[in-house]
């Protein structure tokens, strides 16, 4: 497995309940500022085999990306059941809810 597939793991796994992050900011923590696609495609292989919280994983609006609506909507209730609160446009307010992880105050490059 390549590192930055690893440390992508390590940071989806230690994101608490009730807490979201962005696509981008996971990518950056990893050491790949612009890899957020590169995000996407590891939660959707490898969500199922490492038990991934996916549905703590959003765009940098606030937004559900998923664009499958039965996806989009167990995404949104596993969020409400965690306590996540949506604004009236289905967004996240990241304000409130966006994890600053302990990764920010580490060297991972």
């Amino acid at each position: 497995m390549q590192p930055f597939t690893e440390k992508v793991i390590t940071i989806i796994q230690d994101i608490p309940a009730g807490k979201v992050m962005t696509y981008g900011q996971i990518a950056r923590l990893a050491g790949s500022p612009r890899g957020a696609r590169q995000v996407v495609r590891i939660l959707h292989t490898m969500s199922q085999a490492y038990e991934l919280p996916w549905h703590r994983v959003i765009n940098a609006k606030g937004e559900i990306a998923i664009k499958d609506e039965q996806q989009r909507s167990r995404q949104l209730t596993a969020l409400e059941q965690e306590g996540i609160k949506l604004t009236e446009q289905n967004k996240v307010d990241l304000s409130v809810y966006r994890y600053e992880s302990d990764w920010n105050d580490v060297d991972i490059i």
